[in-house]
């Protein structure tokens, strides 16, 4: 891995072997808190949080603040480039909050139909569709 952080905590090993091990996942900092709980390292919460402000920095790490009621969402990219390239907008379960990547092509024509006709960039990275999940609409 190839980061700019000069320090090598244990706590930032044990975070990077949980990112390392859940690639192409969103995940929370209580994902990481429980996680380091049930491998018997637990990691406060500030801590955490911390470290995974840094790797945003440091470009190994995504945030996504969907809105105001839900925590901040991190991804992990490894060196820097997302799995689905720039164009990834996303899909959040108003039922259980799951936050799901999705490469449409369809949504890129709306995208070049709102910069081209109405004078708007939209950021795919930053782009949120509320409704349900499959899962939940199964229930």
């Amino acid at each position: 891995m190839n980061t700019k952080s000069k320090y090598k905590t244990k706590q930032r090993e044990v975070l990077i072997d949980y990112l390392e091990n859940i690639p192409e996942a969103h995940f929370t900092a209580s994902d990481v808190c429980e996680y380091c709980k049930s491998k018997g390292t637990p990691i406060g919460q500030s801590t955490v949080y911390r470290q995974l402000e840094r790797m945003v920095d440091e470009g190994v790490v995504n945030k996504y603040i969907i809105d105001e009621k839900s925590p901040a969402c991190f991804e992990y990219v490894a060196d820097g480039t997302h799995i689905s390239g720039e164009n990834c907008f996303h899909c959040k379960c108003e039922k259980c909050g799951k936050l799901i990547h999705l490469h449409c092509d369809e949504l890129v024509g709306i995208a070049a139909h709102l910069e081209e006709h109405h004078g708007f960039t939209l950021n795919p990275m930053r782009t949120v569709f509320y409704g349900i999940c499959e899962e939940c609409r199964e229930l």
